[in-house]
């Protein structure tokens, strides 16, 4: 009875070794199988065939808006104020009187030096008469012509300091905050307030040297600033004579007419600059580009296989770029997976009909 409950048993183990064995050996083979056929199995990606169009070169750019002319108010002389003759923030006109200095002094000092200079008149005409009648010397007289002289430049220099007490606007624009009160003491040193116009708003930006070659006076450009749809216009009125060997750039400054004060100095502007435009040129999507350590690439779609080309790119927009070079007309070039695949990778292309 136990030799045949043991042959049971060895039967029974027997057999399940058997069963788990198969298993195994199925499961192995179908795991090969998947695996061979995921690897013939084509990657589907997206593409679009390239067809030669025009295209607007226009360079995004970001630039800065400044006031057309700007200058801080400072005091030529020192001395207490007398009087400020400007409201903060307001418009002032060229030539109108901002602040006054006291003057007393100084129309005291004008007073001694203008007897000074009319005895010193005096003496240089009594002189001249003398040297007429040979009774005086030439050297003589010369003294007393140079004492003359340095009487009237003392009067011119006063006269000149007095002018300073009180300070003009050089040109029409918006004054800001006041830094002093009547009663102030003030030096050449204080700020007194700033005087900007904005009437007109200068932008000054740079491009790369490669287009520097393209850029003209009195080109139209266009530009937006943050918090408004608003496009506005300016002009290119002057250009650097160099470009800069640090940045490679070459600075641009345009004008732009500001007369509803709608735009404020020291604001972003973002510029489209228009170069020229380019008919027949090669456009692809920006996701197809791939950035690569010497350059630029993208996958083509040939005989069913990624292929990896190497282009030249040029003026890049939200959307799309510019290629110069490694493409042409009829190309269908792969736009989605791209940084997934590898040269000679089987793909299926589905082709994007809206790009």
């Amino acid at each position: 009875m136990k030799i045949k409950n043991l042959v049971y048993a060895i039967l029974i183990i027997g057999f399940g070794g058997f069963i788990a064995y198969r298993i195994s050996s199925n499961n192995s083979k179908g795991k090969g199988g998947k695996d061979k056929d995921d690897k013939n199995k084509p990657t589907t990606v997206t593409g679009v065939i390239v067809n030669p169009k025009t295209f607007d070169n226009n360079l995004s750019l970001s630039g800065s808006l400044e006031a057309n002319e700007q200058i801080e108010i400072h005091s030529e002389v020192s001395g207490i104020v007398e009087g400020i003759y400007f409201q903060e923030g307001s418009n002032v006109t060229k030539g109108q009187l901002l602040f006054k200095v006291n003057d007393i002094e100084l129309k005291a000092q004008l007073a001694q030096a203008s007897t000074k200079e009319g005895l010193a008149a005096e003496n240089e005409r009594r002189a001249k008469l003398l040297l007429q009648k040979e009774a005086i010397s030439q050297e003589e007289y010369d003294i007393a012509r140079s004492d003359y002289k340095s009487a009237q430049a003392q009067t011119q220099l006063i006269k000149a300091q007095i002018s300073k007490t009180s300070v003009r606007a050089p040109f029409s624009g918006k004054i800001g905050l006041r830094a002093i009160s009547p009663g102030t003491y003030i030096t050449p040193t204080v700020l007194v307030a700033k005087l900007v116009n904005i009437s007109q708003l200068k932008i000054t930006f740079s491009i790369p040297e490669k287009y520097a070659s393209q850029v003209k006076t009195n080109t139209t450009l266009t530009f937006t600033v943050e918090g408004s749809t608003e496009q506005f216009t300016a002009k290119v009125y002057a250009i650097e004579p160099e470009v800069s060997v640090t940045t490679r750039t070459l600075q641009v400054r345009a004008i732009t007419e500001n007369s509803k004060g709608k735009l404020l100095p020291g604001t972003f502007a973002n510029v489209a600059l228009p170069l020229s435009i380019i008919k027949d040129a090669i456009v692809v999507p920006t996701e197809a580009i791939i950035p690569i350590q010497d350059g630029k690439k993208v996958f083509i779609a040939k005989n069913g296989m990624a292929k990896e080309v190497k282009v030249e790119t040029a003026t890049r927009t939200d959307a799309s770029v510019l290629i110069l070079s490694g493409l042409k007309s009829g190309d269908t070039i792969l736009t989605s997976g791209v940084m997934a695949l590898k040269d000679s990778t089987k793909v299926k292309v589905v082709l994007n009909l809206k790009k």
